[in-house]
């Protein structure tokens, strides 16, 4: 296509639906993809989902996945590691790759003259991983310094704790990053044996973002994971809802202030109420400087630097998540705070002004994430992973502005019940 063309149709797409401009491409080998054709920069923008993620680890050894993600950039087929990455670096490709409790992903940028160049190295680490002793023993030592540092960082060990607790038995309690013990033990075998095991396309969620046309991008699709498994044996994580609550947990450790993590039950992404939730969770801890916590916590009293609560949607057993700290003296009260806030919505609900202000915010913030063709790729895989549809982004603003008092109190009963949660405090406080 000439590009003056290719200017023009960005220009009209611009003022479709998203929905309108996602394009849903099917490679010749059955490899699917969304696609947002722009040529506004000359720019291509990949993110990638695979289900599974790190509670697909083996029992007893947790990490896995997160080596494994760490080293597909550490040398691929003809490449050793500074071979690979000067590779990238002589044609500005961005490439990373991670891992969380519920997903791989991986991320690709480059410009649209080299895109072939940019496919076809993630080809190369995604298929072609030397995963050399070298590179294992060198991104290992990177991640047990890491580990060390963290396990004796307040805010990680009171994450890390809550976690355990709220999750006991289950996969999400292990960190994916694993543990000073299990990281050690990971074999190359085993990163093998992960990357047969979840690189398949069953659960292969992938979207792009810029200057490319659906017939490219479905070549290049084929040439990177058109070989990839179809079928996907992953194993069944349980889904999770005895979180504890009314339970705290104080761990010890010699510091002037406090690490608080608090939280319990949260509800599903694709729960029919989530959007409300979202509304209601910015109400009280997710609105910067308009929310409950932030204003009882630290304009009244002075309390915290900083105090929030967002919705973790994890997909065997989402939570509401909140934490602050504060000095030791002074944790007592804030706790107390914190939990009358949380009662008081759930018994309650928020007021005309707490609820316009939150729903103003969310609707007018939106486009804000949407800006790049990063953030809104970013945005889109969530969609796609979680079925929301293609119509999501045009549907969710709308979604927002019908919600009224009576749904914001029914939905913050459903998600604090009776203000009772799991806290865990790591330092040394006072007043509980």
């Amino acid at each position: 296509m000439d590009q003056s063309v290719k200017t023009s149709a960005a220009k009209t797409s611009a003022a479709k639906s998203h929905a309108d401009r996602i394009q849903h491409v099917t490679s010749a080998s059955g490899v699917e993809a969304w696609l947002v054709e722009d040529y506004t920069v000359p720019i291509i923008t990949v993110e990638g989902l695979i289900e599974g993620g790190a509670s697909q680890d083996p029992s007893g050894k947790p990490g896995v996945l997160n080596l494994l993600m760490g080293l597909l950039d550490e040398g691929a087929g003809p490449y050793d590691a500074t071979a690979f990455q000067e590779r990238l670096d002589d044609y500005a490709i961005e490439m990373s790759f991670g891992a969380d409790r519920d997903h791989a992903s991986l991320h690709l940028r480059s410009l649209a003259r080299h895109k072939d160049e940019a496919f076809a190295m993630l080809g190369l680490a995604l298929n072609k991983a030397l995963l050399d002793a070298p590179s294992i023993e060198r991104v290992r030592a990177q991640i047990m310094a890491g580990l060390r540092h963290e396990s004796s960082d307040p805010d990680v060990m009171a994450q890390r704790r809550f976690f355990a607790e709220a999750f006991a038995g289950h996969p999400y309690a292990q960190s994916a990053k694993g543990t000073l013990q299990s990281v050690p033990e990971i074999t190359r075998d085993d990163l093998l044996a992960m990357q047969a095991h979840l690189f398949t396309r069953q659960h292969l969620h992938l979207v792009v973002v810029g200057a490319i046309d659906a017939d490219d991008l479905a070549r290049m699709l084929d040439d990177v994971f058109g070989a990839w498994p179809v079928q996907a044996a992953l194993r069944p994580v349980p889904t999770f809802v005895d979180v504890p609550r009314n339970k705290q947990v104080v761990i010890d450790f010699d510091v002037p202030q406090s690490s608080i993590r608090f939280g319990a039950r949260g509800l599903a992404r694709t729960d029919p109420d989530f959007i409300t939730a979202t509304v209601v969770n910015h109400i009280l801890g997710g609105g910067v400087f308009s929310s409950r916590l932030f204003r009882e916590v630290r304009e009244k009293r002075g309390l915290a630097y900083s105090v929030y609560s967002h919705l973790a949607p994890f997909a065997h057993g989402p939570l509401y998540v909140g934490g602050t700290s504060t000095k030791n003296e002074r944790v007592g009260e804030s706790l107390s705070i914190i939990a009358a806030e949380i009662l008081s919505l759930a018994t309650d609900g928020p007021n005309d002004e707490e609820l316009n202000t939150s729903k103003n915010f969310l609707i007018g913030s939106h486009a804000l994430r949407l800006d790049t063709s990063s953030k809104l790729a970013g945005q889109l895989v969530h969609i796609k992973a979680h079925a929301l549809g293609r119509d999501y982004l045009d549907r969710r603003n709308a979604m927002i502005e019908v919600i009224t008092l009576q749904d914001a109190a029914r939905v913050a009963k459903r998600l604090y019940g009776d203000g009772q949660m799991l806290s865990v405090i790591v330092g040394r406080p006072e007043g509980l």
